[in-house]
């Protein structure tokens, strides 16, 4: 279900791929193609080639492949109907949905989503101008968040009324009630949700509005921090603060630091860190991390350093395995927070970030570091505790490093901690089998074959070249799955390549950068060359393991004939008035 597929080749063929990607980094033509410094991976020499023709993009550094909804989904982080719904509404299309509810919700969504950025405009601008915001101008600057930061961030102010809010956006209706931004009181009457509060409006990773964190003001009643309920559009267990102005950072440096206030976002943005990302009132979920996944593998804690020495290891030891991260914590200053370290010392939290432990090790300091180790009764006690904290790790391999760690600080030896860690304590990977997923993966197909490899580029910019060819002419896995689905599309590249595994995807996608001056004829006939010598080969095998090799003597002799005639005459052995293909088709097919 989704949208109707007419309408996303529309939307493709609409749109300029070399226009969209320039709007991102700069190009150069070089023959057919554009060239440029990739924007997924940082690099000198451009390896980013961009085919207008076909409609495609291929980093030959990286990898990254694709076409016009494949490039925005990676440069904005966005899924698949976001990509499609953006270039949509860039190119003036209309689109359908084959679910009509699936399009209705959508439409919905788009419709909230037009409140919250209402409402983000109307708190920033009272809190810029209004008389009755004085107050809480006067507190963000003795904060240390001036005008600029204040706009960057598009703080607000909710005025203490009981529906200024609701007045000012009626035109809305119910919809400010789904979106959290008011209620109905006793009285029967839309009464706003945020009074007297200075506002953080929370955004998703694609930059829209969706929810609100209020703070109350210096002498103000109620919980310090007040957040919008959860709506259509806000699941607190899937939304981070600032990721939206962060993304860019975090994925150029691979790195994401989690917080847990609106303003450590903000400091850590001014100290020259704008990587930071805060929960928004709430712990760090598996959703959150499956988010944060998709834009960097490093994520560094920067919570109190008592909460983060807490977190439950076991979850994020869990994590770290089942999403490929690496969690370490930013060890800050006793009694800091990261807005008032950047705001009094941005060296030191800078310093701070760049010193950031792994989670385990971490942990371990934090026993070491709080121990008396001055008698052996001590250093004996400290081991016991640091040891309980190592056995969590589910790797031998992290673990023991730890191990001697401890052993050196409490002037023990190591080989008996280590006796200890497995008496004493069960280790994950003896309370649980490795899950099936943990197991290595085979390494990825050799594609090295340059025929082949030449053949498939051949019928990528001449799909007439495909009639020469056939499936069964391919060693390799990747190529065959790649003509086969060039083959069913008849040659349409877009097709093709929504129909395949990501390895054949990603070679299409390299090929269609890739220009070629080859003849198909002659690429073909070298290719049904090697697919006949691999056939001999097999059938002169066959016949040395046979009771009786004359059986085989016939074939081999023709088909050591039709070779001598390829190679004098390369196109009496193609399609259609050639014999070889079609026999190699039968005999690949009683072998089946």
């Amino acid at each position: 279900m989704g949208i109707v597929d007419e309408d996303v080749v529309r939307v493709r063929e609409a749109t300029d791929l070399v226009g969209l990607v320039t709007q991102h980094l700069a190009l150069k033509r070089v023959g057919s193609n554009w060239v440029g410094l990739c924007p997924f991976h940082g690099e000198k020499s451009p390896s980013f080639s961009v085919s207008a023709e076909k409609g495609f993009f291929h980093c030959f550094g990286c990898g990254k492949s694709g076409d016009a909804i494949t490039f925005l989904m990676e440069i904005d982080h966005l899924d698949f109907p976001g990509a499609v719904e953006t270039l949509a509404a860039r190119a003036g299309i209309t689109l359908r949905y084959d679910d009509a509810q699936q399009g209705a919700g959508r439409r919905h969504r788009s419709e909230l989503v037009e409140v919250m950025e209402a409402a983000v405009s109307w708190y920033h601008e009272r809190l810029l101008t209004s008389p009755d915001a004085g107050p809480a101008r006067s507190y963000l600057r003795s904060r240390g968040l001036g005008g600029d930061t204040v706009r960057q961030f598009r703080i607000g102010y909710a005025p203490d009324g009981w529906d200024l809010l609701a007045k000012a956006l009626r035109r809305h209706g119910e919809l400010l009630q789904e979106a959290g931004l008011t209620f109905v009181n006793k009285a029967g009457r839309q009464q706003d949700f945020f009074r007297d509060r200075l506002l953080f409006p929370i955004f998703d990773a694609q930059g829209d509005p969706v929810s609100f964190g209020g703070r109350v003001m210096p002498g103000g009643t109620g919980p310090k921090y007040r957040n919008t309920a959860e709506t259509p559009l806000y699941h607190k267990s899937r939304v981070l603060y600032g990721l939206n102005w962060a993304k860019n950072e975090v994925v150029k440096a691979d790195q994401v630091i989690i917080c847990e206030g609106y303003t450590d976002v903000i400091g850590f943005a001014s100290a020259g860190i704008p990587r930071a990302v805060a929960t928004c009132g709430t712990s760090l979920t598996e959703e959150h991390v499956k988010l944060l996944r998709r834009f960097a593998r490093k994520v560094l804690l920067a919570f109190d350093p008592d909460a983060a020495g807490q977190a439950a290891a076991d979850r994020v030891y869990a994590w770290e395995k089942a999403h490929d991260i690496d969690v370490s914590v930013v060890d800050l200053p006793p009694g800091d927070d990261p807005a008032d370290l950047a705001r009094r010392d941005p060296d030191a939290l800078r310093a701070a970030v760049e010193r950031a432990r792994p989670f385990l090790g971490f942990r371990v300091e934090r026993v070491l570091a709080g121990a008396d180790l001055r008698t052996p009764e001590g250093r004996a006690r400290t081991a016991e505790a640091a040891l309980s904290v190592i056995a969590e790790h589910p790797s031998e391999f992290v673990r023991d490093p730890y191990v001697m760690e401890v052993a050196d600080r409490c002037r023990l030896d190591p080989a008996r901690l280590r006796q200890r860690l497995h008496d004493g304590v069960p280790l994950p990977e003896q309370r649980q089998a490795p899950a099936p997923e943990a197991r290595a993966r085979p390494q990825a197909t050799n594609r090295a074959d340059v025929v082949e490899t030449e053949a498939l580029r051949v019928a990528v910019h001449d799909p007439a070249g495909l009639s020469l060819l056939d499936s069964v002419l391919f060693d390799d896995d990747v190529h065959r799955e790649a003509f086969d689905a060039l083959s069913v599309a008849d040659g349409d590249l877009h097709v093709a390549v929504g129909h395949v595994g990501p390895d054949a995807a990603e070679l299409l996608a390299r090929l269609a950068v890739e220009a070629s001056d080859a003849e198909a004829a002659d690429v073909a006939s070298r290719l049904v060359d090697r697919a006949a010598q691999r056939a001999l080969v097999s059938l002169e095998r066959e016949a040395r393991r046979a009771d009786d090799p004359l059986d085989y003597a016939a074939t081999i002799g023709w088909l050591k004939l039709r070779l001598e005639e390829l190679r004098e005459d390369p196109i009496a052995g193609l399609p259609p008035e050639g014999q070889l293909v079609a026999w190699l088709v039968t005999w690949a097919g009683e072998r089946a």
